[in-house]
């Protein structure tokens, strides 16, 4: 069910943060997009969430975003585990998302990616990398 993780850095620069992340993962970023009020830009298995103070204070706490093979699913699986739908699923330019609290108290997004983004960043490099150590 769940694809891929990222691990989220809230940043008032962005551009600062990438400076430290670029040559530690040796490249660039694999997705960049702005999601008012945030920048939003993946590298590596890194989310750098840019904004002000005030916009980033109503997801700071959260965890994610966790991609998800099917975000319907997804979310049956977690009422049925107990977890609280504190954000329904709604469209984003990369999909569809939500977030759910937890029972343990933590809250974490989830998205289910468009499938080009999942052939992009998912299925692509997955081929590739069978290839490969088939060589």
């Amino acid at each position: 069910m769940i694809l891929k993780t990222y691990t989220r850095i809230f940043t008032n620069d962005a551009e600062a943060t990438l400076r430290v992340l670029r040559p530690l993962h040796a490249g660039e970023p694999h997705l960049r997009f702005r999601f008012d009020p945030w920048d939003l830009i993946g590298i590596g298995d890194i989310l750098v969430v840019g904004g002000t103070d005030e916009a980033l204070a109503p997801i700071r706490g959260s965890l994610g975003p966790w991609i998800v093979t099917d975000i319907d699913e997804t979310r049956a699986t977690l009422v049925a585990a107990g977890a609280e739908i504190i954000r329904d699923i709604a469209p984003v330019p990369t999909g569809r998302m939500m977030y759910a609290r937890h029972p343990d108290g933590a809250t974490v997004e989830y998205v289910q990616w468009t499938p080009e983004l999942i052939e992009q960043l998912i299925e692509g490099p997955r081929r590739a990398g069978t290839l490969a150590s088939q060589m």
